[in-house]
C-alpha cells in the first residue's frame, strides 16, 4: 500500500517534488525504502510476487514499496517527478519523460518477442491490411510502446500518422472500445494483447514482428540513483536472477503470472511462449538499446510527435566497475 502523501504524488510532477516522503535522505547508507511502479507483466511482476528484492534488500536495509500502473506513462511521470524511485516501460514513455525534463535515468533493459504487441482489429472487420487503416479509428495509449508500434505499422503500410484518425486510450478503455466496435483497430502489448486475441471475434492484423524490436527499459529516478548506485545494481542483478529463474521453470512461472495478473493461464502461457520471449534477457543498459532509442527519439521527432530534440545518452546510468 502507499500511503496518502505518495498518493498524491503519483497525481501529477508539479506537485510530486513537493511531498517526498521526509524519510529519504541524501546517500545510500540512510536510504531506506524503494518505491517501484510496476505493471502485471514480466520479471517485475514476478519479482514482487516472491519477495525476491525485498529478501536481497534488507541486509541494507531497505523495504520496498510497489505501485501498479497500468501503462508506462504515468508511471514514468511519477517516476521523474520523485513520487517513484525505479519502474520499468517500453521504449516510448521514456522519451515523453525526457521531453519533460523528468528526473530519471535508463539504467537497464530486458528483450522481449516482437509479437507480444500487435495491431488488432475485429473479426469481421474490411480491413485486410495496414494499407487500409487509412481513415480508420486507431487505439493506442499516447506516449506507450503502442504508439511506436502503431507508427511504424502505418509506415510499413505505406501510411503516416496523419492518415489515421489516432485515439488515446489506456489498455482497459480501449479494449472496452475495441469490444463494443467504437474505434476500428488497437495497438496494444501483452497480457492485454493475449487476453484479446482469445476472443474468437479478433483478429491480428499485424505483429510488431519484423516493425519494431522488442525493448524495454528499467528506469530510475536520477536523484536517487545518484544517492544509491549500489542500491540499483543490486535490483538489476536480482531481477536477472529472477527472470533466468523463471524461463528455466516456464510452467511455474505461467500458474505465478496467471496468479498476478488473473489472466487464466492457457493465455499466460501464449504471453509467455511467443518466439523469442526471454524472461532471462535482463541486463544494464547497452551501446545497442541506446542506439536504438536514439533512433527512436529522432524519428518522433521529425514526425512532430516529441516537441524537441533529444540526447538520449544523456539520461543513460552506467554501474561503475567493482
Amino acid at each position: 500500500m502507499i500511503s496518502r502523501r505518495q498518493t498524491l504524488g503519483l497525481l501529477g510532477a508539479a506537485a510530486a517534488s513537493a511531498i517526498l516522503p521526509l524519510a529519504r535522505q541524501a546517500n545510500a547508507a540512510t536510504a531506506t525504502h524503494l518505491r517501484i511502479g510496476w505493471q502485471k507483466n514480466g520479471v517485475l511482476a514476478l519479482a514482487k510476487r516472491n519477495g525476491a528484492l525485498e529478501k536481497r534488500l534488507a541486509g541494507q536495509g531497505i523495504a520496498v514499496e510497489w505501485s501498479e500502473f497500468t501503462s508506462g506513462p504515468p508511471l514514468l511521470e511519477a517516476l521523474g517527478a520523485g513520487a517513484l524511485d525505479f519502474g520499468a516501460t517500453g521504449d516510448v514513455p521514456p522519451l515523453f519523460a525526457q521531453a519533460a525534463n523528468g528526473n530519471l535515468l535508463y539504467v537497464g533493459l530486458y528483450r522481449g518477442s516482437p509479437e507480444a504487441s500487435a495491431i488488432l482489429v475485429r473479426a469481421d472487420s474490411p480491413i485486410k491490411s495496414l494499407a487500409d487503416l487509412k481513415g480508420k479509428k486507431l487505439a493506442f495509449k499516447r506516449g506507450s510502446s503502442a504508439h511506436n508500434v502503431a507508427v511504424k505499422a502505418l509506415r510499413a503500410g505505406g501510411l503516416t500518422p496523419a492518415d489515421v484518425e489516432p485515439i488515446d486510450l489506456s489498455p482497459p478503455d480501449a479494449a472496452a472500445a475495441f469490444k463494443t466496435g467504437s474505434i476500428d483497430a488497437w495497438s496494444i502489448w501483452d497480457p492485454y494483447l493475449a487476453i484479446a486475441e482469445a476472443d474468437p471475434q479478433t483478429r491480428v492484423l499485424a505483429t510488431a514482428r519484423g516493425i519494431v524490436d522488442s525493448y524495454s527499459f528499467f528506469l530510475a529516478n536520477n536523484d536517487f540513483t545518484k544517492e544509491n548506485p549500489d542500491v540499483i545494481s543490486t535490483v538489476i542483478d536480482e531481477l536477472g536472477k529472477v527472470g533466468a529463474a523463471a524461463q528455466g521453470k516456464l510452467d511455474d512461472t505461467i500458474a505465478a503470472l496467471a496468479a498476478i495478473t488473473g489472466v487464466p493461464a492457457d493465455i499466460t502461457r501464449v504471453a509467455l511462449t511467443r518466439p523469442g520471449s526471454d524472461l532471462g534477457s535482463v541486463s544494464t543498459m547497452t551501446d545497442a538499446a541506446v542506439a536504438y532509442q536514439q533512433s527512436l527519439a529522432d524519428e518522433f521527432y521529425t514526425l512532430g510527435i516529441l516537441p524537441k530534440k533529444l540526447d538520449v545518452g544523456d539520461i543513460v546510468w552506467r554501474p561503475k566497475a567493482s
